[in-house]
Formats: C-alpha cells, structure tokens, sequence
C-alpha cells in the first residue's frame, strides 16, 4: 500500500512539472499576425487573452505563491528570499522526479528484460540506475532554477555545474556499457585463443575508453566556452614532439598491435627466434617475456617481435625425430635387412606413432647407415621423450637377441714392413 502511494506521489509530482512548463511553452510561441489587419487582431484577442492568464497561472505555480509574501520579498545576495525558498522546493521536486525515472528504469523495464534470453539487457538496465537518477536531477533542477533571473556569475557557475555533472554521468555510464559490451564480446571467443584474447580484449578495453574519455573532454570543454580547435592545435603540436621523443614506445605498442591482430603465437607457446627459445609467458604493450629451457626470463622488445621470424613449436602438428643407426660392416645382407624389419615392427606397433619410414641409405666411413624417420602423433614433449625411451631400449634388446651389432666409429691401421 505505501509503494502505491508513493508511485501515486510521484506520478503527481510529474504532472505538475509539466503543466508549469506548458503554459510557458504556449506563452513563447511566436506570434504570425504581428502585421495583420484590425479585424485580424480583434479576432485574435480572445487567444491572446488567454495566453496572458495562463501565463499569470503559471507564474502564480512557479512562484508556489511566495512571492506575495512581504517577508519573503526582502532582497539577499541581489535576490528576493522567495526565489532561494523556491530554488529548495524545485531541488525537492527533481529529486523526487529522479527517483521515478529510477522507479521506472528498475520496475517497469525489467518486466520486459527479464522475458530475454540474454543477460546482456539486465546488465545494461542495472548500470543506468544510478547515472539515470543523477541526470534526471540535474535536468530538471537545472529546468526549475532556469525560470528565475539569477546574477549573470551565479547562472554562468550553475551551467558550468551542471554541464559537468551531466557529462561526468554520461561518461560513467558510457565507460561501464563499454565493460559489459567487450565481456560479452570476449565471452564468445573460442577457448583455445582465451590466453591471447585476454591480452586483446585488455587493449580493446584501454582503447575504448580512451577514446571515450577524450571526445568527452572535448565536448565538455567545449559546452563551457573553452575553444576547443585552439586546444586541438596545441596538443598536435604537442604530440609531435612526444611522438618524435617516443618513437621507440609508440614501435613498440604498434608491435603489439600486430603481434595481437596476426596472432604468430600465444601465451604459453614454445618459441624460437634468434637466440631464444623458450615459453611466452606475457605479452605485454611494450614487451614480451618469454622463460628460456634453462629457466631465465627474457624480455622481448615487440618491435622486435614484429620483425622476427619467429618458430612457433607448439603450433606443429606433430613431433618428427630423425636418427642414424649403423651397424658393423661385417653384418650380413640378411641381418641388414632383418635390423630394418625390427626397426619398422617396433615403432609402428606403438599407437602414437602416425607415420615411420627406415631405409638403409648410404655407406658410412665406419657403419652401415639406417635411417629412421618416425612421426609422433601429439605435441607433448615430455611424453615424447618418455615413449621414445621405451622404444629405443626395445629395439636394443631386440638387436641383442638376433646378434646384431651398432658400429661406432674405428679406424683400421696397416703397418707395412720392409
């Protein structure tokens, strides 16, 4: 029952807005018949006569009748006291104003958000709570106090205040929908690319609200008399000169960019370039660090990262090992050809294994050469290593069972004698 009172309260305190506003409308209107014949100006005069008692109406409503009291006449500060006792009645009224539009924004609204799907409706509603009470305020208490004749500083400080109120909120409410607009674009990227998206999604976020910040400022600057093309040109001006003092910055942010944009690698990827080899760990603005094999941090310049050639291990579809097995010369063609026979056997009978090609290929100085080519199916190289011991002590004991012998590097000496 007290909700339905106080909405009943508010829905009356609007109302009221409006009717003092629509006499003042009707009053301003500009007049078509101002060189118009006598008969024209007699027809006219009932209109006229209407406008002025509505307008002595709506002055008795914006006064509230407070001006006819003696006391309330005696002048402060350049003003009567009636117009500061007023003043506190309009505050009264934007706020209670303000709270409807929130009432209106937080109840009547979210009966038709929560009928959707999406989450995204009831996140943007719930951020325009605050800011959209704040302007209501400033709207309309800036249209209560513009009806009275202020003093030339007090009205330019009141419309200084209230364009900075004003743009402070919009720029808050603009900042937040860009933070639940970019969560619900980063929450649809693929789960693979999470690491890099994260990083991306940062400078999205950091751009957006830069940009915002800045057309904010320059239209705030320019509601409050600053001119804003002398502001403009100065800061050009000033931006060469950084631009030229910061070259390597500004090389190494557009790095960035690219390195976000072509996406040669990823957070948590093996890579090589140069003399580094090893796992990235952040991808940053100005650098990246990559953690060595041997355990080191190194930091990257990403203009340098955007200039390498850069070997992106993990991103191999598989891992290729290639080895040289020789056997003694004095093994026969039959044992030769047996030794390749247990070399495929062994390494294809392993699941993992996608492909594998021996051959005997060629003459050593010492050995009989075969050469295995071997195919893992995965990128796992600490599995790798592990199944490849398996196979390797496998094929030993193999060799050892049929009597085949590994060469190893000899050399015959003939001594000749006289």
């Amino acid at each position: 029952m007290t909700s339905k009172w106080k909405f009943l309260g508010l829905s009356a305190v609007l109302w009221a807005l409006l009717w003092l506003g629509l006499p003042s409308w009707l009053a301003a209107q500009p007049s078509t018949n101002a060189v118009a014949t006598t008969n024209a100006v007699a027809r006219s005069t009932p209109a006229t006569n209407l406008l002025v008692q509505l307008a002595a109406e709506r002055r008795e409503l914006v006064t509230f009748g407070l001006d006819r009291f003696e006391p309330l006449r005696t002048t402060f500060l350049g003003n009567p006291l009636w117009q500061y006792v007023a003043s506190l009645i309009y505050i009264v009224l934007a706020f209670y104003v303000a709270k409807f539009l929130d009432w209106l924004t937080r109840v009547w609204l979210r009966r038709f958000t929560g009928k959707t799907k999406s989450a995204v409706d009831d996140q943007l509603l719930e951020l325009l709570n605050g800011p959209v009470k704040v302007i209501a305020f400033v709207v309309f208490l800036h249209i209560g106090l513009s009806i009275f004749h202020w003093p030339p500083m007090a009205e330019l400080w009141l419309h200084k205040a209230f364009v900075v109120i004003l743009a402070l909120s919009l720029t808050y409410m603009a900042l937040k929908v860009t933070d639940v607009l970019v969560d619900v674009w980063r929450g649809r990227g693929a789960e693979v690319e999470k690491g890099m998206n994260e990083q991306l999604f940062i400078v999205i976020r950091k751009g957006i609200k830069a940009f915002l910040l800045l057309i904010a400022a320059l239209l705030t600057m320019q509601n409050l008399g600053v001119n804003v093309t002398a502001a403009i040109a100065s800061l050009s001006i000033g931006g060469l000169a950084i631009g030229l003092a910061a070259q390597d910055t500004l090389a190494n942010l557009f790095g960035a960019v690219a390195i976000f944009a072509d996406k040669p690698f990823r957070v948590g990827d093996r890579i090589k370039l140069d003399a580094v080899d090893g796992t990235v760990e952040t991808i940053g603005m100005r650098s990246t660090r990559v953690r060595s094999l041997d355990g080191h941090l190194i930091t990257i310049p990403n203009k340098t990262m955007g200039s390498a050639t850069i070997t992106n291990v993990t991103a191999r579809p598989n891992i290729k090992t290639e080895m040289n097995l020789g056997l003694t010369y004095d093994t026969p063609t039959a044992k030769v050809q047996r030794a390749s026979a247990l070399l495929e056997e062994v390494y294809r009978a392993h699941p993992l294994t996608q492909d594998v090609w021996v051959g005997f290929n060629r003459f050593e100085a010492s050995a009989l050469n075969i050469n295995v080519t071997h195919w893992w199916d995965g990128v796992d190289a600490k599995a790798h290593l592990a199944v490849m011991q398996e196979l390797n002590l496998e094929i030993k004991r193999r060799f050892e069972a049929e009597g085949i012998e590994f060469a190893f590097p000899t050399q015959t000496v003939h001594l000749r004698t006289k």
